[in-house]
């Protein structure tokens, strides 16, 4: 695990060149620069162009800081995932946070949190019984969270339910959004910060045991398609709209239209089980895409 005041001290690096003129002090350059990796964690990855109106500054300001982020590791540039029929040109180049960018967001106690689902995967005789040990460990924390949400997700109505629910994560450090989902057929729940991301890449429990609390707490079938535990920029959920009716078969109707182009077809039996009874392979993939 890379460390923590490491990357806090590479988010602070002070960079006084700024493109013409006399340089910005350094105090400035430092909350300008955390700014804009701040709004990256919230918001997910990012093209210059959103940086600049979210944080109404220049593109050519917003890109001296990113140019300076990507040097230090905290950021990296990707290609911008598009859905759907794609105009002419090359697809807009969005910015992403690093593990180390993530590290410098309060990330120092996963560590811990890993030590300490290892030791519990040990004292139970490890394998199948330590994997069983840990999921149990796993939903004994999430039903502590769901009775912190659950008044405030139940009385609100139930389109605003999934926006309710990002509020409250957001209160728990996750930087939680909720939009509507491609085809308008449900919402994506998203969380653009993981306080528990290494943690969970070891023991992707962490991840089933969410899944099925926000299928819980909306009251519907819910489906994983992304995690930052496995490498993704944002944890991405798909919530079908209720009100909608689906097709007679179940499965069909819980295939979300979000789908990368070029990939094969979603198959709903690798989706993240929601059901109680979790078993050991849907545990093993919780926190992984489906295939």
């Amino acid at each position: 695990m890379k460390n923590a005041g490491t990357a806090q001290q590479q988010v602070t690096a002070t960079h006084a060149a700024t493109g013409g003129g006399l340089p910005a002090p350094a105090d400035e350059q430092h909350g300008t620069r955390n700014k804009v990796a701040r709004s990256i964690l919230d918001h997910g990855p990012s093209t210059a162009a959103e940086l600049a109106e979210r944080l109404e500054l220049t593109q050519a300001a917003v890109r001296r800081h990113l140019d300076a982020l990507v040097a230090e590791g905290v950021v990296e540039a990707r290609a911008q995932r598009v859905y759907g029929s794609r105009g002419r040109g090359r697809p807009a180049k969005v910015f992403a946070l690093t593990d180390c960018g993530r590290d410098a967001f309060d990330q120092a106690y996963d560590e811990l949190a890993t030590d300490a689902m290892r030791w519990i995967a040990q004292a139970a005789g490890g394998g199948a019984a330590g994997e069983a040990a840990v999921a149990a460990f796993a939903r004994a924390r999430v039903a502590a969270q769901a009775e912190r949400f659950r008044e405030r997700v139940e009385n609100a109505a139930s389109d605003e339910r999934t926006r309710v629910l990002a509020e409250a994560l957001t209160e728990d450090g996750y930087a939680a959004t909720a939009r509507g989902a491609p085809a308008s057929t449900g919402e994506q729940l998203c969380q653009h910060h993981c306080p528990v991301a290494h943690a969970a890449e070891r023991f992707p429990q962490l991840c089933e045991a969410e899944t099925e609390l926000f299928s819980r707490l909306l009251g519907t079938h819910v489906q994983r398609l992304a995690t930052i535990a496995h490498g993704d920029g944002v944890c991405t959920t798909f919530v079908p709209r209720a009100s909608r009716p689906g097709p007679r078969h179940g499965a069909e109707s819980q295939t979300p239209p979000h789908q990368d182009p070029g990939q094969p077809p979603e198959q709903p039996q690798t989706s993240t089980s929601t059901s109680p009874k979790t078993s050991n392979a849907s545990t093993r993939t919780a926190g992984r895409n489906p295939a």
